[in-house]
C-alpha cells in the first residue's frame, strides 16, 4: 500500500472515526442501564483510572468495540439536554487532535454532521478527509437519553461506523452514561492496521491487562484491542470536557482541560505538546467561522 494512503487510512482509522454496532452494544432502555451501573459500580472506587469508570472492549467476526461505563457529575436533565443537539456533538468531536472542521447540515431526519479528520497538526482542510456522518433522532425520556451517529461506510473495507451514547439519572443528581464505540472491517482494512501496528503503532497500548510479561506481571494490551480501547476514552474525556464546559465562551477552558485529562493517561494518549494542541484548535475553531 502506498505510504500516503496508509497515513490517511489510519488518521481515519486508529485516530478518529468511532462506530456502533447496535445488536452488541446498544442497552436501548433505563432499566437496562439501571442493572448495569448494579453490576459495574464496585468496581468505581478502585481502578486503573482514578475515576468511576469502566471500560470493556471487544474483537470478534471482523468488528472491533469499545464501551466506557462511567458516572459523571452533572444532573441527567444537564446531560440529556445538551446530547440530544447535534451540534454539541461537533463540539465534542472538535476536541480530538484529528478532527478539523465539523458543522451540521440539514435538520430533522435529514440531519447529519460533515467531519473533516486529518493529521495531528495545522492543515489545510483540503489535505483532510470528509465524512458524512447521519444524526440519529435522539430518545428523550424523563429517565434516559440516547443519542447515535452513523457513516455506513469508511476507507478501505471498513464499514457500519456509529457512535451512540446513553444516559440514565441516579439518586444522587449524578447521571449515569454509557458511551459506545466500535467498527467492521474487511481484508484491506486488516493488512493496513498490521502494517500500522508493527510500525508506527508498535509501541502503543490500551488500558486492559490481558497477558503477563516474561516475569509475570500484567502487561498492557496492544494490538487492535488497544487502538480501541485508546479511542473509547478519548470521547469519552470528550464529553465529559464538553459537560463541565458548555459555554461558547467556555471553549479555551474545555480545550484545556480535554488536553489534561488524556494526559493523565499519557502512555496511552499522548500525542502532542500541549501548547501545539491549544494552539492547533484555536486556528481550527477560528476557520470553522470562515467555512
Amino acid at each position: 500500500m502506498p505510504k500516503l494512503l496508509l497515513r490517511r487510512f489510519l488518521v481515519c482509522l486508529c485516530l478518529l472515526l468511532p462506530a456502533l454496532v447496535w445488536a452488541q452494544t446498544q442497552l436501548g432502555s433505563a432499566a437496562a442501564l439501571q442493572a448495569k451501573f448494579e453490576a459495574v459500580k464496585s468496581q468505581f472506587d478502585k481502578n486503573a483510572f482514578g475515576r468511576p469508570l469502566v471500560l470493556e472492549s471487544t474483537e470478534a467476526s471482523g468488528q472491533l468495540s469499545g464501551n466506557i461505563f462511567a458516572l459523571v457529575d452533572h444532573p441527567f436533565d444537564q446531560v440529556s439536554a445538551a446530547l440530544v443537539k447535534p451540534a454539541v456533538w461537533c463540539d465534542i468531536l472538535m476536541l480530538h487532535l484529528n478532527t478539523k472542521y465539523c458543522a451540521v447540515r440539514g435538520d430533522g431526519a435529514a440531519t447529519t454532521l460533515a467531519v473533516s479528520v486529518g493529521r495531528k497538526f495545522d492543515q489545510p482542510l483540503s489535505d483532510a478527509q470528509r465524512i458524512d456522518f447521519v444524526w440519529q433522532p435522539p430518545v428523550s425520556a424523563a429517565d434516559y437519553m440516547s443519542a447515535r451517529l452513523s457513516a455506513d461506510k469508511g476507507p478501505l473495507s471498513t464499514r457500519d461506523y456509529r457512535i451512540e451514547v446513553e444516559a440514565t439519572p441516579l439518586p444522587n443528581g449524578k447521571t449515569f452514561i454509557h458511551m459506545a464505540y466500535a467498527y467492521a472491517y474487511g481484508t484491506a482494512a486488516r493488512i493496513a492496521m498490521q502494517g500500522y501496528l508493527s510500525t508506527l503503532g508498535s509501541d502503543k497500548v490500551g488500558f486492559s491487562t490481558r497477558d503477563k510479561d516474561a516475569s509475570g506481571q500484567p502487561s498492557l494490551v496492544g494490538g487492535v484491542i488497544g487502538v480501541v480501547e485508546r479511542n473509547t476514552m478519548r470521547y469519552y474525556l470528550a464529553i465529559d470536557a464538553y459537560l463541565d464546559s458548555p459555554a461558547e465562551a467556555e471553549l479555551p477552558k474545555r480545550l484545556a482541560q480535554w488536553f489534561d485529562s488524556t494526559e493523565r493517561y499519557a502512555r496511552q494518549l499522548h500525542e502532542v505538546d500541549r501548547n501545539d494542541y491549544l494552539e492547533m484548535k484555536r486556528n481550527e475553531y477560528k476557520r470553522l467561522k470562515t467555512q
